[in-house]
């Protein structure tokens, strides 16, 4: 046994010597060279654990930044020959039209706009500010419920009202042109929003292809002038979510692949004025978890197929509503009952505006890893000029008062033929951090993969003789074994044979 302990230090220590003579580890063979004094041994020997210590520090600093998946945004150009226009949505700031009123239309939704009470009666503060309004005899009248006699069978139907008092598109459109051709009330689709009826042109809708555009500036988007219709705004006498204090239209630029949210994105126009627009598309893509926040996965939504932000808040919304008022919103998606004039004071409005104001836990809605948007630049001219006032004022049949007060010209269009792509990458990979350790390796050791392949076969050539080494332990155990077992059966059977003597 001790000749074959000795036997495999003597070949444990060449494997070791020839392994430390031909590793291209840098200073591990000045360590056991025989011929080096011991201080300058230690000295290598202290040196390669130095640079071993560094080694694993700056190693471990990179595994920990990938780790942290770092990410970085790169911003460019893109030049195209066309590009899809947007689509744009547009609301009058006014709900209902004052001449489209009905008595029926007042008993139903006068709680709603605060000028009547649930129980029908008049309510007599608002009806006192009513005084200053041109509208007033004609409110008067249809307040006046004494000889009212209700219509048979008439059951109040939101989403129709809403559709016949609001703003049509048709009245309020006096001139349209696309790429300097004209275009009409036709070119545009009808859409519920939280400011009624409203309009979208370019929505892609109704099989309808998407238009585009060849060029930038004025001239190569959308030209349009509107009536807005003052005359018609509902008077106000309080305050309630459908009263509106502004004048103009309400204005979303948005891609056909998401609902307009225009209530809170939208920008608005005002009358008297020619609105220039400038527009630069941007697609943003985002990386999903770990790198970033974004949301990868489709939109679990029956309303739904495309996800966004803007559907995720409307589903949301929806959803909201549906729970607490057991009805939903006229601009909401689906077929769930529309709730009541009385339900939006009651129930619908308070509900969502507590929603949108206050609760943050309810909706949360990821950013999508690809979206588009559009970056907008306004600027504003007055119209009509002196010179231009009374011409327009004949051409349209109104008082040059009219003009100034209800008339605006809005021109959206792109400031170039280019979008704006901004991109989130990942700033380390794998492949990096085998280049950093790599080049670690090699600064302070001097190793490289093949080293460690050295490192590998040593350690298997030890892993050999180590097994040479119990196999021919366990052959010498089970021999010896063998030998005591035949010895053993021998003096046995010489014990039978004397007892047997013995008792004859």
């Amino acid at each position: 046994m001790a000749l074959k302990e000795e036997a495999k230090n003597v070949d444990l220590y060449n494997i070791t010597l020839a392994f430390v003579l031909r590793t291209k580890v840098h200073g591990l063979k000045y360590v056991f060279a025989p011929d080096k004094s011991r201080a300058r041994r230690l000295f290598w020997l202290l040196a390669i654990f130095i640079c071993l210590g560094l080694l694993f520090t700056w190693s471990w600093n990179r595994v920990l930044y990938l780790l942290s998946y770092p990410v970085v945004t790169k911003i460019y150009m893109v030049w195209a020959h066309n590009m899809t226009f947007p689509a744009i949505t547009l609301c009058n700031q006014n709900l209902f039209r004052v001449s489209s009123l009905t008595k029926a239309d007042l008993y139903y939704s006068g709680y709603w706009m605060d000028i009547m009470h649930l129980n029908h009666s008049v309510n007599k503060q608002s009806v006192a500010m009513l005084k200053h309004s041109r509208h007033r005899e004609r409110m008067m009248q249809l307040l006046d419920f004494s000889d009212y006699n209700l219509p048979a069978h008439y059951e109040p139907n939101t989403t129709e009202m809403i559709s016949r008092l609001g703003h049509q598109l048709e009245d309020m459109l006096l001139e349209c042109r696309f790429r300097g051709e004209n275009c009409t009330y036709k070119n545009f689709t009808t859409i519920y929003t939280r400011y009624g009826k409203c309009y979208t042109f370019n929505s892609g809708l109704d099989g309808n292809p998407l238009l585009t555009t060849l060029k930038g500036g004025t001239g190569n988007g959308l030209e349009i002038m509107l009536d807005i219709q003052q005359d018609e705004y509902l008077p106000v006498w309080g305050d309630t979510d459908e009263t509106s204090y502004e004048a103009g239209i309400k204005v979303q630029i948005h891609s056909q692949d998401e609902p307009p949210f225009i209530d809170q994105l939208g920008f608005g126009v005002a009358p008297g004025f020619q609105t220039f627009v400038s527009c630069q598309q941007q697609l943003l893509q985002y990386l999903p978890p770990p790198w970033g926040d974004c949301r990868s996965t489709p939109m679990d939504s029956e309303y739904f197929s495309t996800y966004s932000i803007t559907a995720c808040r409307i589903d949301c919304e929806t959803r909201y509503l549906l729970e607490n008022c057991n009805c939903r919103m006229v601009h909401m998606p689906g077929t769930s009952t529309v709730c009541t004039p009385e339900q939006y004071k009651d129930c619908a409005d308070p509900a969502l505006d507590f929603l949108v104001e206050k609760d943050n836990d309810y909706c949360v809605c990821e950013t999508p890893c690809n979206m588009t948007r559009y970056g907008k630049e306004l600027s504003m001219v007055k119209i009509p000029s002196k010179a231009s006032a009374k011409y327009l004022a004949k051409k349209f049949n109104k008082t040059e008062q009219y003009i100034g007060d209800n008339i605006l010209v809005l021109d959206i269009f792109f400031e170039a033929l280019n979008y704006e792509k901004i991109e989130q990458k990942k700033a380390y990979e794998v492949a990096g951090l085998l280049g950093d350790i790599g080049g670690q390796m090699g600064l302070f050791i001097g190793a490289s993969v093949l080293t460690i392949l050295e490192i590998f076969d040593y350690l298997y050539e030890v892993c050999c003789l180590s097994m040479t080494v119990f196999s021919a332990l366990i052959y010498s155990g089970l021999q010896t074994c063998f030998c005591l077992g035949l010895s053993q059966i021998n003096q046995l059977n010489w014990i039978t044979q004397l007892t047997i003597i013995h008792l004859e």
